[in-house]
């Protein structure tokens, strides 16, 4: 599958993705987000993984068992999730009226290593 951006995602995955499965989800619905939520403190990567694991069960949860499901777990393979994590953080800083959100460990996204 070729990369390319897709209405102003990383790619057509992760679009669809996010419009399918993510859009309109307050992010309170991650395990281990802290409740209240405090951006500040919301460590990207492990919402991340969240975000993967959440798309990841609601598939396999949802489909049988066979050539489908193989297809639809390898699509997922293609999907920017730091993209949709980083979307769900601005979405809460936006309603919440917070500053924008820095990883737990205190550094940029792109400085981050946990």
């Amino acid at each position: 599958m070729m990369e390319k951006t897709y209405n102003g995602w990383t790619n057509y995955a992760t679009w669809r993705v996010n419009l399918e499965i993510f859009d309109g989800m307050p992010i309170e619905e991650f395990n281990g987000i802290n409740d209240p939520v405090e951006p500040e403190l919301i460590c990207l990567h492990t919402l991340a993984e969240a975000v993967k694991e959440r798309a990841e069960y609601y598939i396999e949860s949802t489909s049988s068992a066979g050539l489908a499901l193989d297809y639809a777990l390898a699509f997922l393979s293609y999907v920017n999730w730091k993209e949709i994590a980083q979307r769900l953080i601005d979405d809460y800083c936006i309603e919440d009226n917070s500053a924008s959100a820095l990883c737990r460990c205190g550094k940029p996204d792109s400085a981050c290593d946990c």
